[in-house]
């Protein structure tokens, strides 16, 4: 499972997991940022996203122990759903004002990145 390799001075980890792994890295600061702040929408909004920022990475590193290729397919699955959840948190941070969306827009673009690329696996 390897990502393809991103343009720009900054090279990325190719391996998804490793990949996946610093991703959830970044949605433990952005959830400091969010704690720093006053605002308690932004502390549930930001701890439902690590919560699902987390899990990509747990369940790509499950998947590579999978039983089976159908339990691979399955973990693979749930990674790709939690992705698709951090879209909607991290929207939602933008939409609601908690953050202002020029922020948020990189990590989102990394967020579809890892969605496209656990879906291509799958």
């Amino acid at each position: 499972m390897k990502a393809e390799e991103s343009s720009g001075d900054h090279q990325e980890p190719q391996d998804i997991e490793e990949r996946t792994l610093a991703y959830a890295a970044r949605a433990v600061n952005l959830f400091r940022v969010l704690q720093d702040q006053d605002d308690r929408a932004g502390w549930i909004v930001g701890n439902q996203y690590l919560r699902a920022a987390v899990s990509i990475g747990a369940n790509v590193s499950e998947a590579r122990s999978g039983e089976s290729r159908r339990d691979f397919v399955h973990k693979l699955q749930i990674s790709q759903k939690e992705g698709r959840e951090c879209l909607f948190h991290l929207k939602l941070l933008a939409l609601s004002n908690i953050l202002p969306a020029h922020r948020l827009d990189p990590l989102i673009g990394k967020t579809r990145e890892i969605v496209a690329i656990i879906t291509t696996t799958i």
